[in-house]
Order: structure tokens, then sequence, then C-alpha cells
């Protein structure tokens, strides 16, 4: 095993930053009261919680009651999905979505459609873009709520956000957005997007696990999925997780920070480094994703003749952290279905790459990658019964 780590998978999660845990200590022991108790104890947590509700507002430019902390972004998406349509099912029966989606949304979807409900899924292009006029062609008289992911984990892909939601407005249809891997990484303000519900996980921006958060734009309505005790404005009942609602608002203010300095720059100028390192270098390779619309941060690939996890594993002993795909299926030995949506063949698809830069990512980290990668390649196909000696 080298001694030299690079993790490169920060889709998947990001470590917590310094500023944010010691923002969070205090609510383990010192600051242990319910913030739902009238006493000093309680008082004290509870205008924690609502400074880091206002803070993960201000990361979005909403209203802080337009934010609902849940147990993680799965959750939001459940709520937001769910929520809408048990509240608007006299109105309509039909939902819109993509083959991309993260499983939160897509078996959710699903799921909705075994209740009775009829469920349009939309193909992607092979760059992983939705078609426009396709997505306005889905929206029907009975449509209640279309879908669409802000970027997708796998491939990095930005949609046009912004003109699924002008379509949506137009046609009095709610929109959601699960942004879980772009909140905290690109700009978006909901007083100027047209998103009615949008997805957020602080464990994506430098905060803890299992806390998410989903925006509900004044005015919509959705049912709960938790009850009891009414907390989150009776939309999620169960005492709040004190200590990781803190650590989100901290994250928050951490991203609006990067995000206001051009740090996300830097992101963004070693990640096209590493893009072009790898497909110079990398004979056989090619981009998974848009090359432009994508999150600063990612880049993603396949490197035909080879499996991917044998690469994982490779990588991995050269102490470089990476994945093939989504770590929420990373157990399937199914190809992606986010490659094979973008018209990937089964061999392709199954040779994916994805690395991931974080805010700590130096130019240093970049430059063993692309002295390991090669030859690890090199090596996995010269056993390939796919391409002998490649």
């Amino acid at each position: 095993m080298n001694s030299r780590k690079v993790y490169m998978d920060h889709s998947a999660t990001t470590f917590v930053d310094r500023s944010v845990l010691e923002r969070m200590l205090p609510f383990f022991s010192e600051k242990y009261g319910n913030p739902n108790s009238i006493h000093a104890w309680g008082r004290e947590v509870r205008s924690s919680v609502d400074e880091a509700r206002a803070s993960v507002a201000r990361l979005l430019n909403a209203d802080p009651r337009e934010i609902l902390f849940t147990g993680g972004g799965s959750e939001a998406d459940n709520l937001a999905i769910k929520g809408v349509a048990e509240v608007l099912s006299e109105k309509g029966r039909h939902v819109v979505t993509t083959a991309i989606e993260h499983h939160a949304v897509l078996d959710t979807v699903k799921w909705l459609g075994k209740q009775g409900y009829d469920v349009t899924i939309l193909p992607v292009g092979p760059d992983g873009l939705v078609d426009v006029e396709v997505f306005r062609k889905a929206i029907r008289r009975d449509t209640i709520l279309a879908t669409v992911m802000y970027a997708n984990n796998e491939v990095g892909t930005v949609q046009p956000i912004r003109e699924m939601g002008t379509i949506c407005r137009e046609n009095g249809v709610l929109f959601h957005t699960d942004a879980v891997q772009a909140a905290g990484h690109i700009p978006i303000d909901v007083k100027d997007l047209p998103v009615d519900l949008l997805t957020m996980a602080a464990h994506k921006m430098y905060g803890p696990k299992g806390v998410g958060a989903l925006y509900v734009r004044k005015g919509v309505r959705i049912a709960p999925l938790v009850h009891g005790g009414g907390q989150e404005f009776g939309l999620r009942s169960g005492t709040e997780n004190t200590a990781g609602i803190v650590g989100f608002g901290a994250a928050a203010d951490l991203a609006a920070r990067r995000i206001e300095s051009g740090e996300i720059n830097e992101e963004l100028r070693l990640r096209d480094r590493l893009i072009d390192g790898v497909l110079s270098r990398v004979g056989d390779s090619s981009l998974t994703g848009h090359r432009t619309f994508r999150l600063p941060f990612h880049a993603s690939f396949c490197i035909r003749y080879i499996e991917g996890e044998a690469m994982l594993l490779r990588l991995d002993f050269a102490g470089i952290g990476a994945s093939s795909g989504s770590a929420c299926t990373s157990g399937s030995l199914e190809p992606s279905y986010v490659l094979l949506a973008m018209g990937l063949d089964h061999a392709t698809a199954h040779g994916s790459l994805r690395l991931t830069l974080g805010k700590d990512t130096t130019e240093g980290d970049i430059d063993y990658i692309l002295e390991m990668l090669p030859p690890i390649v090199q090596t996995l196909r010269a056993m390939s019964p796919f391409k002998k000696n490649a």
C-alpha cells in the first residue's frame, strides 16, 4: 500500500471541515437542551438552530421559513415528491422525471407509479443533458410535478434547470430539483431560479452526514412523511438533530464564502487539468458528461477494455480514493444505469471512473494521479480478454 493518500471521491462525501466541527462540538455535551423546551437550556439551542436555518437559507437566497431540516438528501427527496403527490392527487396524478436521477428520486417516482400515478421518465442525450423541448412536450394537463436533478452525481452534467423550471411555471406544474451535488459548489438563487422545491445535503459541502434540507417555496403545500410532535413547521416531526443542524449551518457559511471569494475557480482549473491529462495520457478513454455544463470539481471517464472495479482496487493500492459511478450503488455488479441511459454499451460502461476534487486538492495530487493511472490501465489491459496487449 502506497504511503501517499489522495482522496478523489468528494461526490460520495466530503470530510467535515475543522471550522464546522468546532461549531458542532458544544452541542454534544455542553449545549444539550431540547430546542422545543421553553427553559434557558432549550432557548439557547433553539437560537442556534434558527441561526443555522438562516445560514442555509442565505446560501440559496431563500427565506429561513422556506428551509426544512431532514435526516439527509434522500429523505428530503422523498418528502418533496411524496408530499406534493399526496396534496395534489385530486388535481392530477402525472409526474415527470429523467432516467438518470439519483435512486432517491427515481425509486420514489417509481413507487408512486405503483400507487396509481402515471410516470414519465425522460431520456437524456449522450452528454447526460435533458432535451428541453422533449421536457416541454412531456408536460400534460394532469401533470402535478416534475423532478430533475440539478447536476448528476455520476457524470457531473448540470441540467438546464432554469429553462425547465420556466416551462413548469408556464403550465402551473410544481418543479423539484435534487441539488445535493450542486448546492454549496455553484451559485443558486431561488428568488431568481424558477424552482419550487430543492434538496440539499450537508455532507456534500464539508458538513456532517445524516442531515439534509428541503427548500419549499412559500405558498407550496406538501404533506409530511413523519408525524409526531410537529417540528419543522409540522412537516418533519422528531426532536431536531441539533449538532447536525448547527454543522449544516456552518457548512453553508463556509460554502458561501468559497463561492463569493472565487475559490471554486481553483477547483475548476485543476479539474480541467485532470480531464485533459487523462484524455491525453490514457488511450481509448473518453469523458462522460458534458464538457462545459458540468460541476466545477467533477471529472468522470470511461476507459475501454478494462473493468472498473479492478481499476479502483489498483488505485486504492496506490493511495488514490476514486469511484466507479455512484457510491450509493457501489455494491452492484451491474454497469451504471446512468451511463446506459446515455447510450454507452455494457462493456464500456463497466470501465467507468469518477474522480471528484475537493477544496484541499493540490496540483501535486493531480500530478500523482496522472503518473499512476496510465500504468495501471496498461497493466489491466494486458490481462484483458477484450484487447490483448493494448
